[in-house]
């Protein structure tokens, strides 16, 4: 593909390609993260604990319910990726057009769900009473506007198909600045406490769905969408839901297994509890730079080179992203670590607040290397052309464990850190068995086929 965005994966340098492509998204996750911990801080320090507890309980049903689409979006950037490899300018047009109408589909279908049905959803979880409505409110309004939030993510993944990452880098700065200034208005000024939050989210996110858009608008090569005669070509759109389905009904199980370990933290009845858990998992977020982004690599440059033909690639782009992910991750999970009683009082000034989020930190976020590893195995299988195999794997792996382990050991003994406990026991024995499956496709795809 010529276009001076672009970066051709399947041949030059890999290393350097890979750093050029993933710096960028590097450097979007860390705004994105500061962005978000600014709401939270904003949030805790000028409308209360009780308000930051509302917002965070949100998290895990926000991401349940939105997670097919996240998968979708990753099946729509393996599809583009793939016929950018093989050169096949008509498929991409298809692919593109489809992916922004299932964007739309699934907007529609989210604000539906999401407006009539989050104070149920919460029921069923086991919010405290205290903080219900206010998380349900949270809710309704983030997710009246999340027809953006699909529209950016999909047109991100046209974007990042062809390598570039640079573009939806900018929209993220502007967008998250936009989201900054409106929450200080809306929180400190107008008092409008969750509301506020969720308001300026929507903003900001539909801000960026406009940017992102109008770059595809004017694209001058095969990735150009043409809104005035939107279509869905029927192949292209069960090719990405071939890849997409299985990686979103993963992280659909996924995040399903945390709202179970999310209502076993509500049991506590203790808004502390919820409070710490929130900004633990805020700033567990900041162990995810750099490792999400070479992960990114792993899934889009496999798949360019699958399409190409340049199976000898695929091992040299896992050990090299690997490598790197691993790197970044335990750096991080050290400075998250270390650094966490002084990040969790930008949070809160309550000492119980900060002793529950640090008992989230010490059991999650210090271990996600044991994550970011298993992802690269299931990202490079997901780039070869796996994508339902790994699926049930993690779903028995990760979610069965996790379940398992609220079940039986959390009755048992009755503490937080018992909870936190199924994170890692969980990625541990999951990656044991996505690599042997890595080595059983590998030998499949690209030394039986060679």
């Amino acid at each position: 593909m010529n276009n001076k965005h672009s970066i051709d994966m399947a041949n030059g340098p890999l290393m350097k390609n890979i750093f050029i492509f993933a710096i960028p998204l590097a450097l979007s996750e860390l705004l994105q993260i500061l962005f978000n911990s600014a709401d939270t801080i904003i949030v805790g320090k000028f409308a209360g604990d009780a308000a930051l507890a509302a917002v965070g309980a949100t998290g895990s049903i926000v991401f349940l319910l939105t997670s097919v689409f996240y998968g979708l979006s990753t099946g729509a950037n393996v599809l583009i990726a793939r016929y950018i490899g093989t050169g096949n300018q008509q498929k991409i047009k298809d692919a593109v057009h489809s992916s922004i109408l299932i964007a739309i589909w699934g907007g529609v279908l989210l604000t539906f769900i999401g407006v009539l049905f989050s104070k149920q959803l919460l029921e069923l979880m086991g919010t405290p009473e205290d903080i219900i409505d206010q998380s349900a409110l949270y809710m309704r309004i983030y997710f009246a506007g999340v027809i953006a939030l699909l529209l950016y993510n999909f047109g991100s993944a046209v974007l990042r198909s062809k390598g570039d990452t640079k573009r939806p880098l900018y929209f993220l700065i502007y967008s998250g600045i936009i989201n900054v200034l409106l929450n200080l208005f809306t929180v400190i000024v107008l008092k409008w406490s969750v509301a506020g939050v969720a308001i300026a989210t929507v903003a900001s996110e539909s801000v960026s769905a406009f940017m992102v858009l109008r770059i595809l608008v004017k694209e001058t090569d095969a990735t150009k969408l043409d809104l005035r005669h939107l279509y869905a070509d029927f192949d292209s759109v069960l090719q990405i839901m071939r890849i997409g389905i299985p990686a979103g009904l993963s992280a659909a199980v996924f995040a399903l297994s945390n709202v179970v370990v999310q209502s076993s933290i509500n049991s506590f009845k203790d808004t502390n509890i919820v409070a710490g858990n929130a900004a633990g998992a805020n700033i567990e977020n900041y162990v995810y730079i750099g490792y999400t982004a070479f992960n990114q690599a792993t899934i889009t440059f496999t798949s360019q080179c699958i399409g190409a033909g340049r199976t000898d690639r695929v091992k040299e782009i896992l050990i090299k992203t690997g490598l790197l992910v691993f790197i970044s991750a335990v750096i991080m999970s050290g400075a998250v670590y270390f650094a966490g009683p002084l990040l969790l009082r930008l949070y809160t000034s309550e000492q119980a607040v900060v002793d529950a989020g640090m008992i989230r930190i010490t059991y999650v976020a210090a271990l996600l290397v044991l994550n970011a590893l298993l992802d690269t195995f299931v990202n490079s299988l997901r780039g070869m052309g796996y994508s339902t195999l790994p699926t049930i794997l993690m779903v028995a792996g990760i979610c069965g464990i996790r379940i398992a382990w609220i079940s039986i050991v959390f009755p048992r003994l009755q503490s937080l850190a018992s909870i936190y406990m199924c994170f890692p026991v969980s990625w541990s024995i999951t990656l044991l068995i996505e690599i042997i499956l890595w080595l059983y496709a590998y030998h499949v795809v690209c030394i039986r086929k060679a």
